[in-house]
């Protein structure tokens, strides 16, 4: 019984993060934050033995291995400050606070990436076709993103890990 509810878990936390391949948008935001910079060495080139030793379990088990957080759960899910949020691993900035959005999904949400702080990869695990969102500097994995965004912006939903990011609080 308790291995059947532990899949069915699994099962609707991924299934509420999946959506269709992500629209190509020329949408841009502007905010006025002063970027952290990434923290020096740490890149793809890093070995896991080191990754192991600057990230928690459950930091290493996202952004390396791609696991995925429980829904509704994560640090970032309910932040609306200013700011910007950078990858949890090296640093690198990722999403301005004003591309975030509230999402029933149970993720934080964006609806667009700093131009060149990610990459995007097929996925084609769980028997589905999604879109995997990588930091563009370590590579590593922040979530999916998928066209069921808000219209009236990009379109996209950067659905992301709370653990795979850092909110870092714009200076006042």
């Amino acid at each position: 019984m308790k291995k059947i509810l532990v899949l069915l878990i699994t099962l609707v936390s991924l299934t509420s993060c999946n959506g269709q391949e992500k629209k190509k948008t020329a949408a841009t935001r502007k905010e006025s934050t002063q970027l952290p910079a990434k923290k020096e060495g740490l890149n793809m080139k890093t070995s896991d033995a080191e990754w192991k030793k600057v990230l928690t379990e459950e930091q290493y088990a996202v952004l390396r291995e791609k696991a995925t957080e429980r829904p509704f759960t994560g640090e970032y899910y309910k932040t609306f400050e200013k700011g910007v949020y950078v990858c949890a691993a090296c640093g690198n900035p990722l999403f301005k606070s004003d591309a975030k959005f509230d999402s029933p999904c149970g993720w934080p949400s964006f609806d667009q990436a700093i131009d060149g702080s990610v990459i995007y990869k097929q996925d084609k695990s769980l028997g589905m076709t999604r879109t995997e969102v990588m930091c563009a500097n370590c590579g590593g994995h922040l979530g999916h993103v998928f066209d069921d965004g808000p219209t009236e912006t990009t379109g996209n939903r950067f659905c992301t890990n709370s653990v795979s990011i850092k909110f870092i609080p714009a200076q006042k």
